[in-house]
């Protein structure tokens, strides 16, 4: 059984003494570590969320940025087509008022040229019927 003398005394302040040493020694520095740690993991989880909206932001603006050039280059795209049709439109608008120009060079070159071959046909056709004229008369006609 437990005694009730001094030696209980003893323990207590023993005790006491005790406890007030290991907080100063252990308990103390071991709190401000933890204490110390978890700011550092504090500031680092407001750092990487400032990161994070920092990295959102810039994201957001490059994707703005892109589809921006993208319409951009669609409209500039849009606007060479139709240019380009425009373009097309006059040199087609150009040929046809051309082309009753050249039709009628056409025709006048081939009615040239008919005339021409007339005049040869005939004239051949003239030489040919006086020589079978001639071999079938045996004969000379001239």
């Amino acid at each position: 059984m437990v005694s009730l003398d001094y030696s209980l005394g003893i323990q207590i302040v023993n005790f006491v003494l005790l406890i007030f040493i290991l907080n100063v020694l252990l308990y103390k520095p071991l709190l401000g570590m933890l204490d110390k740690r978890k700011r550092l993991f504090e500031e680092s989880e407001t750092e990487v969320k400032r990161l994070q909206e920092t990295a959102e932001r810039k994201m957001a603006a490059y994707e703005e940025k892109l589809r921006q050039a993208k319409a951009a280059a669609a409209e500039q795209k849009n606007e060479i087509i139709g240019q380009g049709a425009e373009e097309a439109k006059a040199v087609i608008e150009a040929v046809r008022a051309e082309l009753p120009g050249l039709m009628e060079q056409f025709h006048l070159r081939m009615e040239g040229e008919i005339g021409q071959a007339r005049k040869v046909l005939t004239d051949r056709s003239r030489n040919l019927s006086v020589e079978i004229a001639e071999k079938v008369l045996g004969r000379s006609l001239q």
